[in-house]
């Protein structure tokens, strides 16, 4: 009996160590977050890509062109091509290179040192990328609501879907990101990184359909998260009768939340264990010493 309520007298206090690390990360990412908004230098880095795609967007459903062979306005389809690229794009590569200038600025060493400190880390990262990428989203759906978009976003069905793809959707993005960033030994190296970023989206059927590429790349996409985040946006935006250029002829909702849920929970999961391995890696004379390259180099 005694060993047993040690065991559940310890998990509980895991439980609480784990909850109070969550807790902190959650008021880091908000700090953090209210810079982004607030500091001038900081806006400046965060709202150039929201304003770039809605203006991109206002100017092409101005024309009020229709998608080649349909009725629909080519404004529609863009506006679910920006909202795939941002999410995609500013979920992975940008919590990768958060973490990367983590570990090159010390921050992932100082959380190696606390307690459950990779997860407030994490958790912190987390609260600040999709602030800002929801931000971009809103804008997004805000010009979506004009009457020339093309998008029928007054339908409920509408809605419903984008409820539960845009989060899970924006978790699993995270989480692919959270482990390439624990991977990539440099903000240099990155650069390698967000190419293939680049590669695996523009592949991933946001702007043609995936049904013009060779079968066998067609398997290859549908194995990583940035082609079911794109059909389930498309399926919640466009009109059903789009989904005849889909594999399958169909949105295939049930295959979208198992691949993104799975992304989601492996990334989860793996990202804190490498996140460990990587600041084992990691020292403060290293540390120092990039701060220093650093410095000689703007002087």
């Amino acid at each position: 009996m005694t060993d047993g309520a040690g065991v559940t007298g310890g998990g509980a206090v895991r439980g609480r160590a784990v909850r109070a690390a969550v807790l902190a990360g959650l008021n880091a990412g908000r700090i953090e977050l209210s810079h982004c908004f607030t500091m001038i230098e900081d806006a400046f880095e965060v709202l150039p890509m929201p304003l770039i795609s809605v203006v991109i967007l206002l100017v092409a459903d101005a024309k009020h062109a229709d998608v080649p062979g349909t009725h629909f306005l080519i404004g529609g389809t863009l506006l679910t091509a920006m909202l795939i690229l941002n999410l995609s794009l500013n979920g992975m590569a940008g919590m990768a290179m958060n973490l990367t200038m983590a570990r090159e600025d010390g921050t992932l060493l100082r959380a190696k040192a606390t307690p459950n400190g990779m997860i407030g880390l994490l958790t912190g990262k987390v609260v600040v990328i999709s602030g800002i990428i929801l931000l971009t989203v809103a804008g997004l759906l805000i010009v979506g609501l004009a009457p020339f978009s093309g998008v029928a976003l007054g339908r409920a069905a509408t809605w419903l879907t984008l409820a539960w793809v845009l989060p899970l959707g924006l978790l699993a993005m995270l989480s692919v990101g959270a482990v390439l960033g624990s991977v990539f030994p440099s903000v240099r190296s990155g650069t390698v990184m967000i190419s293939g970023i680049f590669l695996l989206v523009g592949l991933s059927g946001i702007f043609t359909p995936v049904t013009q590429l060779p079968a066998w790349l067609q398997w290859t996409v549908q194995a990583f998260p940035v082609y079911w985040l794109g059909l389930g946006v498309r399926s919640a935006l466009l009109p059903a009768s789009l989904a005849a250029v889909e594999i399958g002829h169909s949105w295939r909702h049930l295959a979208t939340a198992g691949a993104l849920g799975g992304w989601a929970v492996a990334g989860l999961v793996v990202a804190p264990v490498l996140l460990r391995r990587a600041a084992r890696r990691v020292s403060g004379s290293s540390v120092a010493a990039r701060r220093e390259r650093a410095i000689s180099r703007a002087i």
